[in-house]
């Protein structure tokens, strides 16, 4: 019998696979607020229009970046088992779902006006948004396959070279926003579509940096990543696809409650929404920790699945989730803490109407520390099921959780009820309170138990 691994080593290894991806993610979340501030000093309709373009562009590559999140657990599983063929055949399906996505999804981009003026946004903005569009779709197949690529590395346990590649991503970013939105260095004056042509040129940079790292590191090199790269793998295919789309719908899900929550915020008041932007910005810095411990822990329990190590596979799940709460309880303490510092870092206090944002921030701050644990226990879940590799149950429950609770709560608090913004993220916390509770509940009853051989494929 293996001796049982001590929890301290669980932990340790959980953070050294789970903290550079901590880093990459919150890098990431850089990246779209340094486009967001420089597009902000240049003008108010290209602002409006690039706040429309990345949020359209961003909805389609969370459905697209399921098929990378597939890749994840996949591989981890594969290399538990020493199968470095799989290795490589479930990134490179990955790669081959990834680009027909992103040419099948184009012709959105390139219609997007249209689109834009049925849902009645000006036709200025609706203009702009659509040449920015144009240019960003092009990026589609570079910013998916440096999603698979990501999870290819971060499963081969090179979680730093994902962190590097995202840090470089960021600074060549801000140069080129620079350069291209406000025609410094000698380049030309483009505004948002130069907003567009730096995010195009920086995710193909950042992809072939990590296909260069993954093709001629000699760690790497056994796996081959990119031979015979023309030809299909039939089950491999199957197997990633079957995955991935479950996990784009949960992402479009998740993501759609927060979309109508931002609607819906905008009936109560203008103030209420620029403070509900403001408290959503805060919180999304302490998802991004538990993002980064979810892929971890994904990492990690795929391994041991594929290991059949029933008992190492819970005590990491526990661990992973240990780490969470400790993040978790500390961002609580945070909001209440010190609420009026947190949203004073978003508000310029000496112009009008901020002292408004600022009160009813604080107050949104505080409904954000009750959902705290919930947000981390579903993100958290979701990542421990796509470790053994269940992903429909969890898209089901999570719509539900979203779009069956979450949002008509919200709806019936905030206005039938009379409880305004405040009411509104009472129903979010509902919502999140029912995904965290039933995805928890389904990883535990699924994971297998010690002394019980785990089912090769759930």
């Amino acid at each position: 019998m293996t001796p049982r691994m001590p929890l301290s080593a669980h932990a340790s290894a959980t953070l050294v696979l789970g903290l550079p991806l901590v880093g990459s993610s919150l890098a990431q979340m850089a990246l779209h607020v340094a486009d967001t501030v420089m597009m902000g000093w240049y003008g108010v309709a290209p602002l409006a229009a690039l706040v429309l373009g990345s949020s359209s562009f961003f909805i389609l590559y969370v459905f697209g970046s399921g098929f990378a999140k597939a890749v994840l657990p996949l591989v981890a599983q594969a290399r538990a088992t020493g199968d470095e063929a799989q290795v490589r055949r479930d990134a490179r399906m990955g790669l081959w779902l990834s680009a027909g996505f992103g040419a099948l999804i184009y012709p959105v981009f390139w219609y997007s006006g249209p689109i834009l003026r049925t849902l009645h946004q000006t036709e200025e903005v609706a203009a702009l948004a659509e040449a920015y569009l144009r240019i960003a779709g092009l990026g589609m197949v570079p910013a998916l396959w440096i999603a698979v690529l990501q999870s290819w590395l971060a499963a081969l346990g090179r979680t730093q070279a994902v962190l590097w590649v995202t840090l470089v991503a960021l600074g060549l970013n801000v140069a080129l926003n620079w350069a291209l939105i406000f025609g410094n260095w000698g380049a030309p004056e483009l505004g948002v579509r130069g907003a567009a042509i730096a995010t195009v040129l920086v995710q193909i940079a950042a992809m072939v940096i990590l296909a260069a790292y993954a093709t001629w590191l000699p760690a790497l090199r056994p796996y081959r990543l990119f031979r015979r790269f023309w030809r299909m793998d039939g089950p491999a295919l199957r197997g990633v696809f079957r995955l991935g789309w479950p996990i784009g719908l949960t992402g479009i899900a998740e993501g759609g409650m927060f979309e109508a929550s931002a609607i819906m915020m905008g009936w109560v008041g203008t103030v209420e929404l620029a403070a509900h932007g403001i408290a959503l910005e805060a919180a999304a810095v302490a998802f991004m920790v538990h993002v980064g411990l979810s892929s971890a822990a994904t990492i990690r329990v795929a391994g041991f699945a594929g290991a059949r190590d029933a008992r190492a596979l819970r005590d990491a799940a526990g661990v992973a989730l240990a780490l969470s709460l400790v993040v978790a309880l500390a961002v609580t303490a945070a909001f209440v803490i010190w609420p009026e510092a947190i949203i004073g870092l978003f508000v310029d206090q000496a112009k009008p109407g901020s002292s408004g944002i600022l009160a009813f921030g604080v107050v949104l701050l505080a409904v954000a520390a009750l959902f705290q644990l919930a947000d981390a226990m579903q993100v958290m879940a979701l990542g421990l099921l796509r470790g053994v590799q269940d992903t429909r149950v969890p898209m089901a429950l999570a719509a539900v959780s979203y779009w069956g609770i979450g949002i008509p709560a919200s709806y019936v608090l905030a206005f039938p009820l009379g409880y305004g913004g405040v009411g509104l993220w009472f129903g979010l916390t509902l919502g999140l309170v029912a995904a965290g509770g039933s995805l928890m509940l389904r990883f535990w009853l699924l994971a297998p138990k010690p002394g019980v051989a785990p089912e090769p494929s759930l």
